[in-house]
């Protein structure tokens, strides 16, 4: 990944505001999805992408599905 991406996160549940606060500034949430919350937004790079990934599993959230955001 050498430039920015669009990705989207799906993680099961509806993720709560405090477990996502370190996310608020930089991904639009949707808790429409089905039980489901989905996360849509830039990753600048690989490292950027693993601290995303690093955080949601801290705080007990269980990531379903992860990639290039596939509604661009």
């Amino acid at each position: 990944m050498t430039e920015t991406t669009r990705y989207e996160i799906v993680i099961r549940g509806r993720a709560g505001r405090r477990a996502l606060r370190p996310l608020l500034d930089e991904f639009e949430i949707d808790r429409s999805a089905g039980g489901r919350t989905r996360l849509v937004g830039v990753i600048r790079d690989p490292s950027h992408l693993h601290g995303v990934l690093a955080h949601l599993t801290s705080v007990g959230v269980e990531v379903v599905r992860f990639g290039p955001d596939p509604h661009v």
